[in-house]
Formats: structure tokens, sequence, C-alpha cells
């Protein structure tokens, strides 16, 4: 396989059937502008305004040659994720986009590897859903980094993750459903403050909720823009040291679990790539894009490759040989 792996992007169906008797007046529809223009509307509000790039393929094609991808892993777009409906709503809207994403990517098979949604506020129901979407093709899952006020270190999201791990599926976390406040309104603020937080919270909670000292270490997971993390690890573990009484609730430093996760490298900056490499380990570092959304990294994967600290070998593992690693792929695919 030549080319890179783009772990991070994401896909919208071009049409979907009326959810709103499944998921309320905010039920999620496309509103069409021109052929190649559409808004994701919640109810009467406009989410985002997205182009043909979410479900063409042949733009999508277009723009990974462009870049030098070989590959993308489509996710869905997180504001589908629908955690806070019934497990039976939530599942019914799972299935649909699910199964919508097999018909974007059907086109492409070598090049375009799907990953499916789960209603992750009912383990079970979860659980099911990513059996059926493996049988189906896709190839991974995209979770949400909380449900409601629930973390990763919940009983049941940690069920769903050992599932994962006992069925080698690679796990991609998102963040999404950031705090909202008059402070966070300007500048796009929840962009820029609100969403790394939320990933650092989330690997947070994985370390200090004892997630990683419960699950399977084959566990394979991945974080959205966990560049912030490696800023504040030295934070996490001063805390724990010197304040083991209120945090000390892993059973090591944060440190100690370095290697069992991946982070992606929307970062944007060579320094704050070379931290996170440092940080993490250069065998954990995948490269994202957040395509096709404006506020992602095009050209895909220019940091890594401007990069001058890089070797290149150490360039190519974050180009494409860690996610090979990731996905299970080899690299003959």
């Amino acid at each position: 396989m030549s080319g890179m792996i783009d772990v991070h992007t994401h896909y919208v169906p071009n049409g979907w059937p009326d959810l709103q008797d499944d998921a309320g007046p905010e039920a999620p529809w496309l509103k069409a502008h021109t052929e190649i223009e559409a808004s994701i509307m919640m109810g009467t509000r406009e989410f985002r305004r997205i182009q043909a790039d979410c479900w063409n393929i042949e733009w999508r094609l277009r723009d990974m040659d462009a870049d030098g991808v070989y590959a993308q892993v489509v996710s869905p777009t997180p504001v589908f994720f629908n955690y806070g409906r019934s497990p039976a709503e939530a599942t019914r809207i799972a299935r649909i986009f699910n199964d919508l994403a097999l018909e974007i990517v059907a086109p492409a098979p070598d090049r375009l590897i799907p990953f499916c949604q789960v209603p992750l506020q009912d383990t079970d129901a979860a659980c099911r859903e990513l059996e059926r979407c493996l049988e189906q093709g896709h190839r991974g899952v995209e979770i949400g980094n909380h449900v409601g006020d629930v973390d990763l270190d919940s009983a049941g999201v940690v069920t769903f993750l050992q599932h994962c791990a006992s069925l080698d599926v690679p796990v991609f976390v998102h963040p999404w459903d950031m705090a909202d406040s008059p402070r966070l309104d300007r500048w796009m603020a929840q962009w820029l403050t609100a969403m790394p937080a939320e990933t650092h919270l989330s690997i947070l909670a994985m370390v200090l909720g004892g997630v990683f000292d419960r699950i399977d270490d084959r566990l394979k997971i991945a974080f959205a823009g966990g560049g912030s993390f490696a800023f504040w690890l030295g934070r996490m573990e001063n805390a724990w040291h010197r304040r083991n009484d209120v945090i000390g609730t892993s059973k090591y430093p944060p440190s100690h679990y370095l290697g069992r996760f991946y982070v992606d490298s929307v970062v944007f900056d060579e320094r704050a790539l070379r931290l996170l490499v440092d940080t993490v380990g250069k065998d954990r570092v995948l490269v994202g894009s957040d395509y096709p959304y404006p506020l992602g990294k095009r050209p895909v994967g220019e940091v890594v490759r401007k990069s001058d600290f890089l070797t290149d070998d150490v360039s190519q593992l974050i180009l494409r040989g860690n996610a090979e690693r990731f996905l299970g792929l080899s690299s003959t695919n």
C-alpha cells in the first residue's frame, strides 16, 4: 500500500428517512440548497452547512488523490449519535445511518473504511448493533467521548469497550456535545477550547477512572485531537503523586498508560507535533484530517511531512504504519 491512511474523516448521506417520529422535533434532516450544497438541520435550527464531499465519492477520491491519501476511515458525523434519545430511537437511527454509510463507501471498498455508530446509552443495544455492522462490512466503530454526564469509565461503556477488544474492533473516540456558555459563543471558542478539553477529559477518565486497569490490553482505541493531552500530562502526573488521596484511583500514575491508546495528528503545528510524538510515542500517532469539515487539516498530513525533526522511518509510521496496526491491515494490502 502506498500513500497515507487518514483515520479521521466523516460522512453525511445526501438524504435519509424522516426521523421525527423517533427523534422528536429536533430530528436531524438535510436541507438542500443546490445539488452540491446543503445544511444539516436540527429541527428548525441550522447545525452546519456542508458540501457534496460529505457524500460524493468522486469528490472524496479526487481530494484524497490530490493529498496523497490512499485510504480513509469514514466515520459518522457526531451530531447523529443521538445519545440523549431512548435506546430504541437511537438504535433505529444508528441502523439507518450505518446502512447508508455502506452505500456511500461501496464504490471504493479498497480505499474507504467504514466505521459505524452505536446507541452507546444502552450497552446491550450497542453491542448488538456493532455485531450487525461488522457482519455487514463495517471495520470499526466511532463513539462519542461521553454519554450525557457519564464518561468513558462508566460500567456500561467499559463493557462495550471490552466487547470491542474481544472482537478486535478498533474504536475511534470523537468529542461532541461540548460545554456551552455565553463566554464560548465568540470566536468559535467551543471548537478552540471546549473540543480539545473534551478529548483531554475523556483520556483522563480512561486513566484515572481505571479503565486501562480493568480492560484487556488488546483494546485498540484512538482519540481525535488528542494533542492537548501531551501538554497536560505533567499536571496529571504531579496531581496523582501529590494528591493521591483524591485522584489515586488508577493503579499506576498516568504516564504508565502511555502506549495503551492512539491519538491523531490534528495539531496543526510542528512544535505541537513534536511534543505529541515525544509524549505518547512515535508508534501511537495517526494521521487525521477531520475531512471534509472546514476546521480540518488540508493538505492531509502536511504537518507530518514538513516536520524536520521526524526521520523518514518515523514519518512513515505516522503517515501509514501505525494506522495499519490500529486497523488490523497488512502493509501489503
